[in-house]
């Protein structure tokens, strides 16, 4: 049994890493960010909630960071602010969160000597795809704030490793749903109005292509990363070799859910136009190989639970269905 940190563990990837972890029999430590109302996110109600050790503190402060890094073997760092729309309003918060945060995460944990981070990175790295499938060469774009914050971050966790050494790897996921995802998400979004029998389905631009895996299956690869994935600082990418059109996916929603709502562009569910990420399609080769890892989850089956996950009205929290960014 392992000693292994999570931070962002309160999140929609990071509460299902930690209880994967747990089910596997390691020591996990959930670090989640601090709050006055003593609130875990997703792990309030997790079946492993008594047997992970809730770690509250944030990753912006250094003195957090390396108490929480101590006597840890394994840190799976996926604390981020992502929500690409408001990283148009608040940009400096992505910087603060994403790169200083990576940078206190990677400063503590070669000082605590772990054996190896895994740093969650981001396809919105690749911005528009200028060559399909995508490979971890394919060069940078940031197309927004959010993936211009998580490129300086990807950058700073690659320097820990070539200038001191520090073991890690950098685990790049394509687009990941399921249970859990927030409903200002392009999937749950779609469901929530599709659940709530409304006259229109309100959405964004439907040209996009996606290469989608199941929040089950990100989470897989992810340990399979820490067991069996690089520690020389190289990228990984996580994803399902498979892109979808956002306009096919609406569609199977729609079949799931045995109804045919008309829809509606918004334009506030639209990015800025030169923003806008066209096609992203894993290249998935390396982790292939490095680590045998192959999708469980097919998106048919995986939407089907997410829209069940999504029809019990106790998982859901306290937004407005029918307003949500897409």
């Amino acid at each position: 049994m392992s000693h292994v940190l999570v931070t962002g563990a309160d999140g929609f990837i990071g509460s299902h890493l930690v209880e994967m972890l747990v089910r596997q029999g390691h020591s996990v430590r959930a670090m989640v960010l601090y709050n006055s109302f003593g609130q875990t996110g997703w792990l309030n109600e997790s079946p492993v909630r008594s047997e992970a050790e809730v770690w509250p503190g944030d990753v912006r402060d250094p003195d957090s960071c390396a108490r929480a890094t101590e006597s840890i073997d394994v840190i799976f760092h996926l604390a981020a602010l992502i929500a690409i729309p408001y990283s148009y309003q608040a940009p400096r918060s992505y910087i603060d969160t994403n790169v200083t945060g990576t940078l206190n995460i990677c400063a503590a944990a070669l000082k605590s000597g772990v054996s190896k981070v895994v740093s969650m990175s981001t396809s919105e790295v690749y911005g528009t795809a200028l060559s399909a499938p995508i490979s971890e060469d394919h060069p940078l774009q940031p197309q927004s704030p959010y993936s211009a914050s998580k490129i300086g971050a990807d950058a700073v966790a690659r320097s820990f490793y070539f200038s001191f050494g520090l073991p890690l790897c950098l685990a790049r996921p394509f687009n990941t749903y399921g249970p859990r995802q927030s409903r200002r998400a392009f999937i749950p979004a779609v469901m929530s109005q599709v659940l709530a029998n409304v006259d229109v389905v309100k959405v964004g631009d439907l040209r996009p292509t996606r290469d989608l895996t199941f929040v089950e299956d990100t989470a897989l690869a992810l340990t399979l990363l820490a067991e069996k994935g690089p520690s020389d600082g190289s990228v990984v990418n996580i994803g399902t070799g498979v892109e979808h059109s956002m306009k096919d996916v609406v569609e199977t929603i729609q079949k799931i859910a045995n109804t045919s709502i008309p829809l509606v562009q918004d334009q506030e569910r639209m990015r800025p136009p030169d923003s806008e990420v066209l096609r992203l399609l894993a290249d998935n080769t390396r982790l292939l190989n490095m680590t045998g890892f192959t999708p469980r989850t097919t998106l048919e089956d995986g939407l089907f639970q997410t829209m069940n996950w999504l029809r019990d009205r106790r998982n859901l929290r306290d937004e407005d269905v029918t307003s949500f960014a897409v």
